[in-house]
């Protein structure tokens, strides 16, 4: 057939037929009824069927179409299904026929009917992880395995789709398009797109394809877990026998859809699909100029289709995706996805031979060249430097020349913050310090081009080798012989290779790009005549292994697949590719990471002294004092500790010593700390799954007063949870022994941050003091100014505890923990026995300490919390009359909670999506953790120094990803 009339067919609208038609049809041949909805199609007409034993599909389309594709359409099904691979069953009509030719009022048409895959498309779906991405291309492969052996006379014809045909097909269809940009790039990408496939596509293995395995066409459901499982293929509408590799060729153009701008994103596919059916090296050099030619096949013929038919509203959404994709394709160099597509199946190209080249330095002979470190651990790095306009270079100049920047590095000064985008941290370039006027000359022979002043590039057979910062060169053109002078130098000059001719580089680029660049752009050290290359980053897999053999496995890390975190500037926290994450989470850094006060402060006391608190010193009595100022009036001693786990120990110690009994009151689904009497106080399941049935008899858990979601709910509940209270004081009352205290925070913190119901404290504290015992404020994580409102959680409800925990924030990362309590309850513990904590209140310690409530005031933290954490509270507020998803936001200040459920009124928790909301965020550039014993709440204490664009950009962000299909 003709191509001309080919694309006139599958041009045509699609057949008309009403409902009523539809419905006879099917009654008359089938013997079925039921409710009928129309499918969107560009040329065929679908209806699926619900009978109420079973769905179908029923496919119309017109009588020109050919009936042996559409039988071979059958087969196919037919041999997959055999195969294992999930397709449709086509139904038997009444005739006994498969596939039906019929007239409708004068119109031709040919039905069949098929079995309907229950499920959804990913079409629509905003962002679709890596992980699918490899699945659809692992299914791809499997179809491909399973038709390898199919043949069928309906297979050989010429279709539309067919990539044999795409250049001729796009020279046909580009008149659609109106003279201007859009069609130059279809028609310049299309042109590169041939020439790629010139010399390979005779080696590439041919046979039966689906070749539209897209998201469109497979059917998926979510499971129990809320993950996507797979449920069949459909539409074998473009079944033909063509280039194997043209199946994922449109695999993956569709997938481009899904790239959020980044091509190398499908690269997951194409590894999947790899290892299950293994490509040829020509398929794998093919595959990117097939995607491009599909991306400019797509828009064309969606062009051309919307001109014939502008009323199919499907059509005319599909353009807008089309175009898309074909932006997407266009928007890097063929030869950097051609390596990185080798790359993931195993291949890298042979390096370019420089062993020949001259230097292009001579005087680099004679002289030592520094080494200049500007990567993220450089110590040229301190406090921030590396934000100024210029560092780089101006660390440069403050070597003796010659210096040099490192290829291969990623630099430190590229990264950025409150930014979703990855950094081009990754050099692919060196910059040297050099005398001015050091000669520079041709490494080998070639043509010199012109860039601009300063700048231009040297054309050689292997590489053309760029330069800038230089002065008067050759002329625009002019045959450069080995050895010859190009020009003399600036101060600075920056050197880079490429392999790809008429390319210009970027000098930077994102670190998921940089093995694929590096192809293109090797070192230049051969052409240098010293070692310019950065050592490898360290393998992040391979630490993670050695830490999980050697660091106890209970010990957990964020992440299954955590980014190697080496260094920390405010509330940022920088891996070592130069990315930089939004630390929204790290609740002990207040003043936020690398403090140039906490640096000094440790510095200055640790080479003076560090010991224990048994030693004399000063610093020991001035932090006490400090504290205690702090504190309510009444409270006049201090314990000082490493953490808040041995504070609240030790505030249970207390309250058994001052008590005389052993009995503990402490609340459901709360956390106080790892040993073993913090831990017997702790229910939170989320930490310890056996927590609500290893309690030992002392302790007596009472109802977790969450006012949200608890058994009593409101601001009115407080009467219901203090009578929960006064039964559990009955059960040990009736026991007859000593009741010792009550431990509880504040604010519930285990929930994020839910304020207790009104005067529950005063009414509980009074219960438990009547009784002897004495009540413990944990503040370990409320307390301190991180609140906003208070300086000390209890504040809220107006009450004094008789002892305060506290630790977190207190050091900023120094372990430091702390008890506050009263005269007479710490001298009951003296009476038992000293107490001793080797390092708690050590000399450095007890310096930090003093020097974060120094910087607190100075950089006015504690107002920060309010003000900006108020702002933080109303913005995530808004989330919920926009997203359902959005339950609530608890706490205040810098402590706060977004809770996520999945219904408004059952309070369903939403815990699989908030696990996949924070996965989404790391992606983003955000560290967030849920928390709660559902493990539905976003954890949402940051540094206190987190000003209101890091606000912006996480609640922007968080909106994002709700607006995905989580």
């Amino acid at each position: 057939m003709p191509l001309s009339t080919l694309i006139h067919r599958a041009s045509q609208p699609c057949p008309t037929l009403s409902e009523q038609q539809a419905r006879v049809l099917l009654d008359q041949h089938y013997g079925l009824a039921g409710t009928l909805q129309a499918l969107g199609s560009q040329q065929d007409l679908n209806f699926r069927l619900d009978t109420g034993q079973g769905r179908y599909v029923l496919k119309v389309c017109h009588g020109s179409y050919s009936a042996q594709e559409l039988e071979a359409q059958h087969a196919a099904l037919g041999y997959l299904r055999e195969r294992g691979v999930p397709v449709p069953a086509v139904q038997v009509a009444a005739s006994g026929e498969q596939l039906l030719s019929l007239d409708i009022d004068g119109q031709a048409v040919r039905a069949r009917l098929l079995d309907y895959i229950d499920g959804q498309t990913l079409t629509r779906l905003k962002h679709m992880e890596s992980r699918l991405m490899a699945e659809l291309g692992a299914l791809c492969a499997r179809v491909d395995q399973a038709l390898a052996d199919f043949s069928h006379p309906g297979l050989t014809r010429t279709l539309q789709w067919d990539p044999q045909h795409a250049q001729a097909l796009i020279a046909h269809l580009l008149p659609v398009l109106a003279e201007g940009p859009r069609k130059a790039r279809v028609q310049s990408a299309a042109a590169q797109a041939q020439q790629a496939l010139a010399e390979i596509q005779a080696d590439l293995p041919m046979q039966a394809v689906h070749l539209d395995i897209t998201d469109d066409n497979a059917v998926w459901q979510r499971d129990a877990d809320r993950q996507w499982q797979l449920q069949g293929v459909i539409d074998f509408g473009d079944l033909l026998h063509t280039w194997r590799i043209a199946d994922l060729s449109v695999t993956c153009a569709a997938l481009l859809h899904h790239a959020e701008g980044d091509p190398l994103r499908i690269l997951p596919a194409v590894a999947a699909y790899h290892a299950v059916n293994p490509l040829t090296e020509a398929e794998l050099k093919a595959l990117w100029p097939l995607i491009v030619a599909r991306a400019a096949v797509l828009v064309l013929s969606g062009e051309q289709q919307v001109s014939i038919d502008p009323e199919n509203q499907y059509s005319r959404d599909n353009l807008a995706h089309e175009w898309e994709i074909f932006e997407v394709a266009d928007s890097v160099p063929f030869a950097l996805m051609e390596a990185a597509i080798l790359q993931v199946a195993g291949i890298t190209p042979p390096a370019p031979d420089l062993s020949t080249c001259a230097n292009l330095l001579p005087a680099s002979r004679e002289q030592a060249v520094a080494r200049v470190d500007l990567g993220v651990l450089s110590e040229h790095f301190s406090v921030g430097n590396w934000e100024a306009p210029g560092i780089d270079q101006q660390l440069l100049r403050q070597h003796p020349a010659p210096a040099a920047s490192l290829y291969g590095e990623y630099r430190l000064s590229r990264t950025h913050i409150d930014n979703p985008q990855e950094p081009q941290t990754f050099a692919l370039h060196v910059e040297l310090h050099l005398t001015p006027g050091s000669e520079l000359r041709a490494p080998f022979a070639g043509t010199w081009r012109e860039d601009v002043a300063g700048s231009g590039s040297l054309e050689g057979g292997q590489v053309t080798l760029w330069l800038s910062g230089m002065g008067t060169g050759p002329a625009d053109g002019q045959v450069i012989e080995q050895g010859q002078l190009l020009a003399q130098s600036a101060a600075i000059v920056t050197v880079q290779l490429c392999r790809v001719p008429g390319l210009r580089p970027p000098a930077f680029v994102v670190p998921s790009r940089a093995q694929a660049w590096r192809v293109l752009c090797p070192s230049p050290a051969a052409l240098l005549g010293f070692d310019c290359d950065a050592a490898p980053l360290s393998d992040a897999q391979a630490l993670l292994a050695r830490r999980e053999a050697s660091f106890a496995r209970s010990q957990k890390h964020y992440y299954q697949q955590p980014p190697q975190i080496e260094r920390g500037w405010r509330n940022y926290l920088i891996d070592l590719q130069g990315r930089s994450y939004l630390d929204m989470l790290n609740n002990v850094a207040v003043l936020g990471h690398g403090h140039p006060r906490m640096v000094s402060e440790a510095a200055r006391q640790w080479s003076l002294l560090n010991t224990n608190s048994r030693f004399h010193y000063a610093a020991i009595a001035e932090f006490s004092e400090r504290l205690l100022a702090l504190a309510p009036k009444g409270m006049d001693r201090v314990f000082l500790v490493n953490s808040g786990t041995e504070a609240n120990d030790l505030a249970i110690r207390l309250a058994w010593a001052y008590s005389g009994g052993r009995d503990m009151l402490s609340v459901l689904e709360a956390y106080h700390g790892w040993s073993v009497a913090a831990d017997a106080v702790s229910t939170s399941i989320a930490d310890n799954p056996q927590a609500l049935s290893t309690r030992p008899e002392w302790v007596h858990p009472v109802t977790a007063p969450n006012t949200y979601r608890g058994k009593y709910r409101g601001a009115d509940s407080t009467a219901d949870y203090v009578s929960d209270v006064d039964s559990v004081l009955e059960q040990v009352d009736a026991t007859g022994r000593q009741l010792a205290g009550f431990i509880c925070e504040p604010v519930y913190g285990n929930a994020g941050g839910i304020p207790l119901p009104a005067g529950y404290l005063e009414q509980v504290y009074s219960r438990v003091r009547e009784r002897g015992g004495v009540c413990i404020a944990d503040e370990v994580q409320v307390g301190y100014g991180r609140m906003g409102e208070w300086f000390w959680g209890f504040e809220e409800q107006g009450v004094v505890p008789d002892i305060i925990t506290m630790a977190k924030g207190m050091g900023n990362g120094q372990p430091l923990g702390a008890v506050i309590t009263r005269r007479e309850i710490a001298e009951a513990l003296e009476a038992e026995g000293y107490f001793f904590s080797s390092a708690g209140g050590s000399p450095v310690s007890c310096r930090i300490g003093m020097a974060v409530l120094d910087v607190m005031e100075e950089e006015g933290l504690w107002e920060k919390a309010r003000e900006v954490g108020g702002y933080f509270k109303a913005r995530l507020q808004a989330l919920i009359d926009e997203y359902p998803l959005a339950g609530a936001v608890h706490g205040s200040g810098f402590y706060l909670g977004l809770e996520l459920v999945r219904d408004p009124q059952t309070l369903e928790p939403a815990t699989e999506e908030t696990a996949a909301l924070c996965n989404r965020l790391r992606d983003l550039g955000i560290f967030m953790q849920p928390t709660g014993d559902y493990l539905n709440i976003l954890k949402i204490k940051p540094p206190m120094c987190t000003t209101r664009e890091s606000v912006d950009f996480f609640v922007d962000s968080v909106a994002k990803v709700l607006s995905e299909d989580l």
